[in-house]
Order: structure tokens, then C-alpha cells, then sequence
């Protein structure tokens, strides 16, 4: 069993979009074992996307993830990151699939409703950042 970080986006709460993506996980048996809604200060978006530091979308970035609450989760299953991430459609909207989540609903490349992990290592450290053990049910 894979694990990865999901995260609902300050644009997506705002829009009363919670539901829906939870019923796109679902329906993907994309299984939710943990969530929570947060609002991050700015330290903690500047730590979860410090790898972007150096990147000229950092702050705006980190300005836009506390711009409001969000959903974190961890989903679980077999090949979930990349089953997830197809789901989410491209960073890009515009360039997404028809019918994954960015497509549908995203109303810029900021502002593209979801988050995923891109990897192994990534999941691990981002649902850390978020959940400790005894908050993910086995």
C-alpha cells in the first residue's frame, strides 16, 4: 500500500468544492485516511514549499496557501500517487485531460484546486508535515 498527500486548496474551500472532490476520490477508490481542515500561516506554507524557494512563484505561492483554510488528507492504496495525480489533470488546467479535477474546476494555474505528492519520498515528508501516526487510521 502507497500513501500520498492530498490537499484541497484555499481556492477550492472557497468555492464549495470540498464535496466534490472528495467524491472524485472516492469514486476512484482512492481511500481517505486521514483529513483535516487547516489554515497555514506563512512560516508553514514558506516549510512546506521550500524546495520552491529559490522559485519566482514562491511567494505568491506561499501568499495564496494561507490565503485561506484547506483540506489535507492522506490517501491510500495501491499506485496512489500516481493514480491521484492523474485524476488532478496537469499543473497547467489548460493543458489537463478532460474530466480530472484541474480541468473541471481550476481557474488558474495557481489556483488549481488540488495538491498531490510526485513521489515516494515527497508523500513521506508532505503527510508528515501535516498528520502525525496517530491521526492516520490503519
Amino acid at each position: 500500500m502507497e500513501r500520498t498527500l492530498s490537499i484541497i486548496k484555499p481556492d477550492a474551500v472557497a468555492r464549495g468544492l470540498i464535496g466534490e472532490v472528495v467524491q472524485r476520490l472516492e469514486q476512484n477508490q482512492l481511500n481517505i485516511v486521514a483529513m483535516k481542515m487547516i489554515r497555514m500561516t506563512k512560516r508553514q506554507a514558506q516549510g512546506f514549499y521550500a524546495v520552491h524557494r529559490e522559485r519566482p512563484f514562491f511567494d505568491s505561492l506561499t501568499d495564496f496557501m494561507t490565503s485561506g483554510p484547506l483540506v489535507v488528507m492522506v490517501l491510500e492504496g495501491d499506485n496512489v500517487i500516481a493514480r491521484y495525480r492523474e485524476l488532478m489533470g496537469a499543473t497547467n488546467f489548460e493543458e489537463a485531460a478532460e474530466g480530472t479535477i484541474r480541468r473541471e474546476f481550476a481557474t488558474d494555474i495557481e489556483k488549481n484546486v488540488v495538491h498531490g505528492s510526485d513521489a515516494t519520498d515527497t508523500a513521506a515528508f508532505e503527510i508528515s508535515y501535516f498528520f502525525n501516526s496517530f491521526e492516520i487510521v490503519k
